[in-house]
């Protein structure tokens, strides 16, 4: 009985709600038309399934009628989403919509979509495409032309101020130290060589000191207290026959030897003492300022435009050795150091054209990335220069299509040179490039330069 008076009052419900819908579908009709009231019948159609089946006793035993329920479900939602509404007919009242004329009648059984008056479209938004990712070769491109691609005005301001300077410091050693045979002063370093330059502010003065050969011998570096090949000592000879006095450079020998410490001394005394760079400064539009508290021969120099240092070097060309005047840093004196720059920057240009290598762009990008990072700026110049010549014996491609290859190979051979302490000279195997090193900083250039094997960018920075 129970049983009865809820299945009774299910049907009830059930008959109320038919008869709500139908009076819904009748006025829909009357409201929405004929398609309008299609649409919404389907769609009540649905819901009163949906309340059947809930309203109706489940079989749970039977997993196939609840397959089939989903999938009624599925087909009725479906068949909503496929119902489109059909375009408006045309009305005369609007009068704002023109008639079509004959031409633009619409061809019976064609389907016409009406201009519709509306309010307007929003900008559609462009979506950003995201960041296109770069390759290696790109990257260093990137940091070459970034970093590395000096103004012409600026370079060409630069070279003609450095030059000025040169010429009056030459008239000025001339009038000041006529017996000492200095020969002519010239410019080097990378601004004019091409390789490394990371700005137009930095420039080499050599100074040649003439020597009679018959006078002065070298003596190896293997030979000198410090057993360093690369330094080497220039040794006053035959002195029971020509006795002192006979050469004019007699004046800075200390022990037979001449001495690179006297005679930077004498020079230094005279940057900063002797000559008035004031003067010379207004005359060429600058402030010149010689660096008091350096060791080095150094000259600061303000322009409107530029900002430069240059370091002048005392050298000795003999024997075919380039020799400088920079002695280590300690109490060791007299030592001349030999120098490779002339031959390095000759070869790699030299290499470069047989191939039409990129192995200058290498260079100058690998120097930007050592030279401005706290751990690796100790690598730049000579190191890097015979660690690509070395490379250059074993490995033939060096087109610019093979930089990123090359860039990373050499960072690799610079981690096995560090491994072993040891990086020899391309000119001269007996000369260890790494011998002024402290272990704490081969390590910490080793660990850097690991890291950047597997991850190269790492170095690169934008500018």
């Amino acid at each position: 009985m129970a049983e009865f008076t809820r299945q009774r009052g299910k049907r009830q419900d059930d008959s109320g709600l038919g008869s709500v819908l139908d009076l819904l579908l009748a006025n829909a009709r009357l409201v929405l038309g004929v398609s309008g009231a299609a649409v919404l019948a389907i769609a009540t159609l649905v819901v009163k399934r949906l309340i059947d089946r809930a309203t109706s006793p489940r079989d749970d035993g039977d997993p196939k009628a609840e397959k089939t329920t989903l999938e009624e479900s599925w087909q009725d939602l479906a068949l909503i989403k496929a119902t489109q509404k059909p375009p408006k007919k045309q009305r005369r009242e609007d009068l704002s919509v023109p008639l079509l004329s004959p031409a633009q009648s619409p061809v019976p059984g064609e389907a016409h979509e009406p201009k519709v008056c509306s309010a307007p479209l929003e900008t559609p938004r462009v979506e950003s495409s995201p960041p296109r990712c770069l390759t290696l070769q790109e990257k260093l491109l990137s940091h070459y032309s970034s970093w590395l691609a000096v103004p012409k005005v600026q370079a060409s301001l630069t070279s003609q101020l450095a030059r000025s300077i040169c010429t009056q410091l030459q008239n000025f050693l001339r009038s000041k130290c006529p017996e000492l045979p200095f020969g002519s002063l010239f410019l080097s370093g990378p601004l004019l060589d091409g390789l490394g330059v990371l700005s137009a502010d930095h420039v080499h003065f050599m100074l040649p000191v003439v020597l009679d050969t018959t006078l002065w011998s070298l003596i190896p570096g293997e030979d000198t207290v410090v057993r360093n090949p690369q330094y080497w000592m220039i040794k006053r000879t035959d002195l029971e026959y020509f006795p002192r006095g006979s050469s004019p450079w007699d004046r800075f020998i200390v022990g037979q030897y001449l001495s690179s410490n006297a005679l930077n001394e004498t020079l230094h005394k005279m940057l900063v003492a002797s000559i008035n760079w004031p003067a010379i400064g207004s005359l060429l539009g600058s402030i010149i300022h010689p660096v008091v508290a350096s060791q080095d021969l150094k000259l600061e120099v303000k322009h409107d435009q530029v900002e430069l240092n240059i370091t002048l070097f005392p050298m000795v060309e003999m024997e075919g050795k380039i020799l400088l005047s920079a002695p280590p840093e300690g109490l060791v004196e007299n030592l001349w150091l030999e120098s490779f720059h002339r031959a390095e920057v000759s070869k790699v240009k030299e290499l470069d054209a047989g191939d039409s290598g990129a192995r200058q762009l290498c260079l100058c990008i690998l120097n930007s990335v050592c030279k401005s990072h706290p751990t690796l700026h100790k690598l730049s110049g000579s190191p890097l220069t015979h660690v690509i010549l070395h490379l250059s014996a074993t490995t033939s491609d060096w087109a610019e299509e093979s930089l990123a290859d090359r860039y990373q190979q050499v960072l690799e051979e610079l981690v096995g040179y560090l491994e072993k302490g040891v990086l020899p000279s391309y000119f001269n195997y007996k000369i260890n490039l790494f011998g002024e090193l402290l272990e704490e900083e081969i390590d910490e250039m080793g660990f850097t330069l690991y890291r950047a094997i597997s991850e190269p960018e790492l170095l690169l920075k934008e500018k």
